[in-house]
């Protein structure tokens, strides 16, 4: 018999922990976003950890900046930025306030609301796929940068909330190199920091990161 997911906000102090503690802990927690067609639930089963200036592949690995500047803020808000002119990503802050560090969410499960979702990801062949991977999960869940700095950790009918879900079982997460990143932030050796719900279907396959080509 599969438990009831626990309905109860996560708190601030889960998110005001080291980010590597905080990552894998995010694993089978509850995404809800609320739109204005109904709830969409997400258990998330693929995230990777960002410690803000120790972390050359983190975006205040060089310092605050206006982009950045929700990750140096409270832990438990959602930090979302626009990449390659294209797409959306969605991070939640932890770490102490004024210390950057997020937590990007990579993939999840749609357990409500796959209806809406699917209006918004219409190339996607299956549910498992709605949510796989980083851009998607955000298209899915029609977040974008209005979002930024939404707090999460609310009972309160926001648009983005974190619930307590049901936490993986250590024997079932797996790590290893982040996907797409360049130079020492990619060496899965010092920063094998992606982690995932092994063998579950919704994870996105690995991509090391590959160069563009310029244009001459």
């Amino acid at each position: 018999m599969i438990a009831t997911p626990d309905r109860t906000p996560l708190s601030r102090a889960f998110f005001d922990r080291p980010v590597l503690e905080v990552a894998p802990d995010l694993l089978g927690r509850l995404l809800v976003r609320t739109t204005p067609d109904g709830p969409i639930t997400l258990r998330l089963t693929e995230v990777e950890a960002y410690d803000g200036q120790n972390d050359p592949g983190s975006h205040a690995y060089r310092g605050r900046t206006p982009r950045n500047e929700v990750m140096f803020g409270p832990p438990g808000h959602v930090y979302v930025y626009f990449t390659y002119g294209m797409w959306h990503c969605m991070n939640l802050v932890c770490g102490p306030d004024g210390r950057a560090s997020a937590v990007l969410l990579r993939a999840g499960e749609v357990i409500e609301g796959a209806e809406l979702a699917r209006k918004r990801r219409l190339s996607a062949r299956n549910d498992k796929e709605l949510a796989k991977g980083p851009a998607r999960l955000a298209t899915a869940l029609d977040v974008d940068r209005a979002l930024d700095g939404t707090d999460a950790c609310t009972a309160d009918e926001t648009p983005l909330r974190m619930l307590t879900g049901t936490p993986v079982l250590s024997d079932q997460v797996r790590n290893g190199p982040r996907t797409g990143v360049v130079g020492e932030g990619g060496d899965g050796d010092v920063h094998p920091w992606r982690y995932w719900v092994a063998d579950d279907p919704t994870v996105s396959p690995y991509r090391a990161h590959v160069p563009r080509n310029r244009r001459s």
